[in-house]
């Protein structure tokens, strides 16, 4: 189906809105690749009749199937491995240690925003297994977030295909903390336990979130414009507690976003702890664990 570049901008528009997601008429093959099954299937002969079919007040599964059909889902088990490195070796033993003077020592809160089809959550609870040996006896809680249900719903049933399971997880913890069940590796109850999924969209008020002692938000920011980010980002800010941790993607660099954006280094990984008080020194490690 070919489609002119000035029919898509209203779409675009609509995504923008839905998700964030920053596009422009470059990406016109994306869209294409994408989205026209969706005209086909309603029976709308542009991307500007998509549009204005998606906007209208009664059209809240067409608007999630944009959605679904426009976000990347790509991921893997220990996606880029040093921040999982960094998590182990450098931030967990010293949030373990910081607890220990409030009131709730061993309670932790995680966030992994944007989780996509659960392999980072599942990927950060191994860790806290392989870290805290005697973590049943913690109040733990990762929540696992994503924009589509998709995503949520595959997470959340916690089965993955060989190949799936293949890319990125060791096979010790393979066989530790999955099971084979015909053709499928199906995630053990040690390990779902753990771990609360919710569809959110990341446009969306924060409400009821929180605190974090942890924050994974990788790989999506780069999908949105700037004040985006930065809205995202501060909001993020505020869902944390002072000594809090927050891991981006490798090629988010939030340096751009003021002075309380320090990066932090540990294990080739990068984060950052931006509510730290301005005249307290930040951290910063340096050391190559060992893999997780």
């Amino acid at each position: 189906m070919t489609h002119r570049a000035a029919e898509v901008a209203e779409l675009i528009e609509l995504i923008q809105k839905l998700c964030g997601v920053c596009l422009n008429e470059s990406k016109l093959y994306l869209l294409e690749t994408r989205l026209d099954e969706i005209l086909v299937r309603h029976g709308l002969a542009s991307y500007q009749e998509l549009a204005r079919a998606a906007a209208s007040p009664g059209a809240l599964k067409l608007r999630q199937e944009i959605i679904e059909a426009i976000t990347t889902r790509e991921t893997l088990f220990f996606r880029d491995e040093a921040p999982f490195q960094a998590l182990q070796h450098k931030v967990l033993p010293e949030l373990i240690d910081l607890k220990e003077k409030t009131p709730f020592p061993r309670r932790i809160r995680i966030w992994s925003a944007a989780c996509s089809t659960g392999q980072e959550p599942y990927s950060i609870a191994i860790v806290l297994r392989e870290t805290i040996p005697n973590v049943d006896a913690w109040d733990v809680q990762i929540l696992a977030t994503d924009i589509s249900q998709e995503a949520i719903d595959k997470a959340s049933c916690g089965e993955y295909e060989p190949f799936e399971v293949q890319r990125g997880l060791p096979q010790r913890l393979l066989h530790k903390y999955f099971q084979q069940q015909g053709k499928v590796w199906r995630v053990r109850d040690s390990l779902r336990w753990m771990i609360k999924f919710e569809r959110r969209n990341l446009l969306d008020p924060f409400t009821g979130l929180g605190p974090f002692d942890i924050v994974f938000c990788r790989n999506v920011l780069i999908y949105f414009d700037k004040p985006t980010r930065r809205d995202i980002l501060l909001r993020l800010c505020r869902v944390m507690p002072e000594y809090g941790y927050l891991f981006v993607g490798s090629s988010e660099y939030l340096g751009e976003f003021g002075p309380q954006f320090r990066p932090q280094h540990h294990c080739r990984a990068v984060y950052y702890r931006p509510n730290l008080p301005a005249q307290q020194p930040q951290q910063s490690g340096l050391g190559s664990g060992a893999s997780v």
